[in-house]
């Protein structure tokens, strides 16, 4: 039985981890594209040695029968008597209940995978402060409005001693995390280092939505608008804020959990 169990937990983690990155992008709710490769192989050797568990469990099933029954009655007689001891409290084929429980979470990412990390995770962490520009800025483009990631926006705000964002008009895009206390809401990246483990938060105070209620939390959006003045521009101060005039609903993009420019499905 306990064979049974391994073989069965293999199998279906193996199945589950081929499921998640050969047949959709699910795995990318998790880690980063470029580990893709490792779980496909993860997935594939995890199949193979539930396989061979279970052929390994049925060719030693035929090997103890037939010496069993090449046993004499003496033999037998023996075992019962001065084996007795040795097999105390000790029961080889049984299997511990709460290991069958192992079986929910690997069935689960075959069926159905856990939801990726959004608002609620976002509200419950504080955003991250971005690294240091050490290099001077590059001047802005004239695009307007010009699409900035959000930490290309919090490093223009708080570190760009020549004050470029001033007066500019930005797209920025990320997901809604409400703000408790009901001043606007915040547009949301939650950035992987290399897995959901190590995840990072960046968000914007956006304020003034153009709509009496903020956005349903987890809503993907563009938003265009410019810098809410506050602090001092080019110093921490100065806070990471918008000042919204158009909000766009978009498709959850394919690089979510990056502060890259937004790859829209499709």
């Amino acid at each position: 039985m306990r064979r049974l169990l391994q073989s069965l937990l293999l199998k279906l983690t193996g199945l589950g981890l081929l499921r998640i990155t050969l047949f959709s992008d699910t795995y990318l709710r998790y880690v980063k594209p470029g580990l893709r490769p490792v779980l496909i192989a993860s997935g594939v050797v995890l199949l193979l040695l539930g396989i061979v568990a279970a052929f390994s469990r049925t060719g030693n099933g035929g090997h103890a029968h037939d010496a069993h029954d090449g046993h004499t009655d003496g033999a037998h007689e023996a075992h019962a008597h001065d084996g007795h001891e040795g097999h105390d409290g000790h029961d080889h084929s049984a299997t511990p209940r709460i290991a069958w429980l192992l079986v929910l979470p690997a069935l689960s990412l075959l069926l159905f995978a856990p939801p990726a990390l959004g608002a609620y995770t976002a509200a419950r962490s504080g955003a991250e402060p971005v690294a240091v520009q050490k290099k001077g800025f590059e001047p802005l483009p004239a695009t307007s409005p010009l699409p900035l990631t959000l930490t290309e926006f919090t490093k223009r705000v708080q570190q760009d001693r020549s004050r470029a964002i001033q007066g500019r008009t930005v797209r920025l895009t990320g997901f809604v995390t409400p703000d408790a206390t009901g001043e606007g809401w915040y547009l949301t990246r939650i950035i992987f280092s290399c897995c959901a483990a190590d995840s990072q938060t960046v968000k914007i105070h956006v304020y003034g939505s153009g709509s009496a209620e903020p956005p349903a939390a987890d809503t993907w959006l563009a938003v265009t608008g410019t810098w809410h003045p506050a602090g001092t521009l080019g110093t921490t101060s100065a806070p990471a804020a918008l000042d919204a005039r158009l909000t766009t609903p978009i498709a959850q993009p394919i690089n979510a959990f990056t502060d890259d420019l937004p790859i829209t499905p499709g």
